[in-house]
């Protein structure tokens, strides 16, 4: 009997080692016991990353370079400046005046430069070209009132030939106008040579010359002109003139 009891006695003190050992086991393996100890200072992977994510999208504090847009180039103007920030005003000197400026006036001898040139086509036909010499823009009113040599009348114009609107001439540029100074097929009367040519300009009533006439040259042989004699309108164009 004995024997028996101490067998008994052995096999329930193993049999509660057991137990304590399996015991203390789980403890450890579900967190509890001393290993729970200090879990409030633990963080966790996915608790990391999302304190580092809001981090990255929070806005720079006030007074960090973080985002600042550069500062305004020196000596740029403060005026106009919004919500703190500072628009460069760019500083141009004012453009010069042309030499044209004004108010135009009427283009006349004293202004000009005129040239008269006979054209071999059409043939029997006189190019006068109006270049402008003034300061100014001029304008070309109607048409020339041409005299050569010792004639009395003037030419009368080529009704058709009258543009849409004055002609203007900028400083340097060239007005033209186009004299038919003979029949081509021979039909003109009173015909005769001229060897002088003046050019007269019209203002803007169309009634008699303003300021000074031009005496533009004439080939040393002349020109041979008769009764058929006749004008264009001044042009803004050479080939609008010559077409006439």
């Amino acid at each position: 009997m004995s024997s028996l009891r101490t067998s008994r006695t052995r096999l329930v003190a193993a049999a509660a080692t057991a137990v304590l050992a399996t015991l203390s086991l789980s403890a450890c393996n579900n967190g509890t016991g001393t290993q729970d100890e200090g879990s409030g200072s633990s963080t966790s992977p996915s608790s990391s990353a999302a304190s580092a994510t809001t981090a990255s999208n929070s806005p720079a504090p006030s007074g960090s370079s973080a985002g600042k847009a550069p500062s305004a180039a020196a000596g740029s103007s403060g005026s106009g400046a919004t919500g703190g920030s500072t628009t460069t005003t760019a500083r141009t000197s004012a453009p010069k005046a042309p030499s044209s400026s004004g108010t135009p006036v009427t283009c006349e001898g004293s202004t000009t430069k005129t040239v008269a040139a006979p054209l071999t086509r059409p043939v029997n036909h006189m190019l006068l070209s109006v270049t402008n010499t003034g300061s100014k823009s001029c304008y070309l009113y109607g048409y020339p009132a041409v005299r050569f040599g010792e004639a009395q009348a003037v030419p009368p114009v080529i009704e058709d030939s009258q543009p849409q609107a004055v002609v203007t001439l900028k400083p340097g540029e060239s007005g033209y106008a186009s004299v038919n100074l003979s029949a081509t097929d021979g039909s003109g009367a009173n015909g005769y040579t001229a060897k002088s040519l003046t050019v007269y300009f019209q203002g803007r009533s169309g009634n008699g010359s303003v300021g000074a006439g031009a005496h533009p040259s004439l080939p040393a042989k002349g020109v041979y002109v008769d009764d058929s004699l006749k004008v264009t309108y001044w042009q803004q164009s050479m080939d609008d003139a010559v077409s006439w």
